[in-house]
């Protein structure tokens, strides 16, 4: 493999194992800090994502508002984020009813069941008042093909989705121009194009503890369970012709795979300073499509890429690509483990590159090519 060119993608402007439960996980991630804003409709969707939204549970039908209570202690057990107000929502229009009335400090519980069509918000949080959208595994919020939409647009930030579900849409989470958003414990699947993908500057975004699969299911070359940033190709039509700075987002602890059929992580030209740690990746299901033949594939700068288990990739296990120049450099890969299975090597890094670094720490298993094309450094 030589470069991975980022062609356009319909919709995009021109492009588990068992986690710990959503209360562990907010525990120790939210209450520490001030928790817990959002908008009513999507912003104008492509033609191939105007699909209206279908009826939930319970239908769409007139009256239905959320339950909203202001106190502080009404909060379900496997919600315990900080907040303000809590509303909860038991069907799509509810649903749409409290991200449209959203404030900073909300948190908004989704009860188990299904919630038909695509959601938005655009109204943000704050650093110490966020907004959170909280549910089961079984709160499933459902697309109405994986040809078209998005399961959520995300264009805020401070805000915090999770523990539910996201399904049958062409993208699972896009956050747009949002910063410091939090992705926990959501289960992504049976999407038509990418899963998550922070794009257009959106920065200081985390996903963590999340099961990714079965993706790329309409186009198996824009499969990736996890895009960061925006191919050149793309830019003009994104970020006015200017590298998309979608800088600092983090992987941390995820379960990526099986039946991802591009990259389980795709780090774009234009982006810096992100952290990829504790994920397991899950090649089974590669497809091989637009050069889609390692777990990770990095093409921005100064990335960590630390702690991380792999197997059954394709061909190699991560990889580093100069896109541009200036891009691509400065990235090291340290205490990983890659069970490759495929014919490449553990890392391959791009000859024209500068500043990358293999540890001698990380591990390789079944390599055809062996353990990198480079020195490892201590």
């Amino acid at each position: 493999m030589t470069t991975k060119p980022g062609p356009a993608r319909a919709g995009s402007a021109v492009r588990c194992k068992s986690s710990p439960s959503v209360g562990e996980m907010a525990t120790a991630l939210v209450l520490a800090a001030a928790a817990a804003s959002c908008l009513s409709a999507e912003p104008a969707l492509t033609d191939d994502e105007a699909h209206g939204a279908a009826a939930s549970p319970g239908g769409e039908g007139a009256g239905q508002v959320p339950a909203v209570s202001d106190d502080p202690e009404a909060i379900a057990a496997d919600c315990p984020f900080a907040h303000t107000r809590q509303v909860a929502v038991a069907t799509a229009a509810q649903l749409r009813t409290a991200l449209a009335d959203a404030v900073p400090g909300d948190l908004i519980l989704l009860a188990d069941g299904t919630y038909t069509g695509t959601f938005a918000a655009s109204t943000s949080g704050t650093a110490s008042r966020r907004i959170v959208l909280c549910g089961s595994r079984r709160a499933v919020l459902q697309g109405t093909s994986f040809q078209s939409a998005r399961g959520i647009h995300l264009t805020a930030s401070f805000w915090t989705l999770a523990g539910f579900t996201i399904t049958n849409s062409q993208k699972g989470v896009m956050v747009d121009g949002g910063h410091h958003n939090e992705l926990i414990g959501l289960e992504v699947r049976n999407i038509g194009h990418e899963a998550v993908h922070f794009r257009k500057h959106s920065s200081d975004n985390v996903l963590r503890d999340s099961f990714i699969h079965d993706t790329g299911l309409a186009n198996a070359g824009f499969g990736e369970a996890v895009y960061l940033g925006s191919a050149q190709s793309n830019w003009s039509s994104l970020t006015d012709g200017q590298p998309d700075r979608a800088d600092r987002n983090q992987v941390i602890g995820n379960t990526l795979g099986p039946n991802v059929t591009a990259e389980a992580i795709d780090v774009k030209e234009g982006t810096t300073g992100g952290a990829i740690r504790n994920n397991t990746f899950n090649g089974a299901g590669m497809s091989g499509a637009n050069f889609a033949d390692s777990w990770v594939d990095v093409k921005g700068n100064r990335y960590a890429i630390e702690g991380n288990r792999g197997n059954s990739s394709r061909k190699d296990g991560f990889q580093t690509h100069v896109i541009l120049s200036s891009w691509g450099n400065d990235n090291v890969f340290a205490g990983n483990t890659a069970d490759v299975g495929g014919s490449g090597f553990g890392f391959l890094v791009a000859g024209n590159s500068t500043g990358n670094v293999v540890r001698c720490n990380n591990t390789v298993t079944n390599a055809g090519a062996g353990f990198a094309n480079v020195t490892c450094q201590p």
